[in-house]
């Protein structure tokens, strides 16, 4: 079957269905170009909860599916691919967390959207790359925070306010594995383009970036006038929207390695079989989703 066709399928499917398919920037490109919402973290989380759709296909990984499950318990949630999961949200588990709070009893928990509902839960608020720094300014006092579970996007925070913060030691291996000697490399390359970042890689990634923002973050910069020429320091998903928004603009990925798996794994064919069969739903329980749903709640009211 043709890709166009595939595609038609599915858009049928979604009419009939009464349902809307969200999808992420790292997903495949042929998923992005039929999507009724595309967008980082923040913005699936946004789209989840105000949408008036019956149904909502998640073309992502699980977390996000949950994220949406939570928002709107009263809608049905497909995740296409039931394996597309997030190496980052398992490297925290619920006992690791709760042994961290009595450690840190007077710690607030500031909790990164890449994380499962049951981390949420037992988390006092959530948070993104486009808004960690506000979130956590939000919070009254000097601290202490405890930001899970990326470590590199708590260092990015810390550097940022005088609260006292504490990282947590996950990481995004996309993110992570990208090294200052390859940013550098590639700068020499081509020393006419600016570098722009995500605030998982590490601090000294970051260091040799001229812009640093969340997925949304660098679309945008992208756009600005001054910018002819951008090294991408994140999963390379992002480059249909690039190319596709700013076609006169040339842009290098700062790794041919930064492609994310668990992003990767849906397919037209898997969207079009969930929907056909309505299968692969998501569903928080609500003695975890309620919680977990406060700590969301926080996170989008200042959004």
């Amino acid at each position: 079957m043709y890709k166009k066709e595939i595609q038609g399928k599915i858009r049928k499917l979604l009419a009939e269905r009464k349902a809307i398919l969200l999808a992420h920037y790292y997903q495949r490109d042929e998923v992005q170009e039929i999507a009724d919402y595309l967008g980082d973290s923040l913005g699936l989380s946004m789209e989840a909860a105000k949408t008036d759709a019956a149904v909502i296909v998640f073309a992502g990984v699980h977390f996000m599916a949950e994220s949406a499950s939570i928002l709107s318990p009263e809608k049905t949630v497909l995740l296409p691919r039931a394996d597309a999961g997030c190496p980052l949200a398992d490297m925290i588990a619920v006992e690791q967390l709760l042994a961290a709070k009595r450690q840190y009893p007077d710690a607030t928990v500031v909790t990164y959207i890449n994380s499962s509902a049951e981390i949420k839960a037992h988390s006092d608020i959530c948070c993104t790359s486009a808004n960690a720094l506000k979130v956590v300014q939000s919070i009254p006092g000097e601290g202490p925070v405890l930001m899970i579970p990326d470590g590199n996007l708590a260092r990015y925070v810390a550097a940022r306010t005088k609260k006292t913060i504490i990282p947590w030691g996950g990481f995004c291996p996309i993110h992570h594995h990208l090294t200052a000697a390859q940013v550098s490399r590639i700068k020499a390359i081509h020393p006419d383009a600016v570098f722009a970042a995500h605030p998982e890689c590490t601090l000294e990634v970051l260091a040799l970036a001229d812009f640093v923002g969340s997925t949304t973050a660098i679309l945008n910069y992208a756009g600005e006038p001054q910018v002819r020429k951008l090294i991408v320091g994140t999963e390379r998903g992002i480059f249909w929207q690039l190319q596709s928004r700013y076609p006169e603009k040339v842009f290098i990925p700062a790794s041919e390695e930064m492609l994310c798996e668990d992003m990767k794994r849906t397919t037209l064919e898997d969207i079009l079989a969930s929907l056909t069969e309505m299968k692969h739903i998501v569903k928080v329980p609500e003695a975890v989703r309620i919680p977990a749903k406060r700590s969301l709640d926080r996170m989008l009211e200042l959004s």
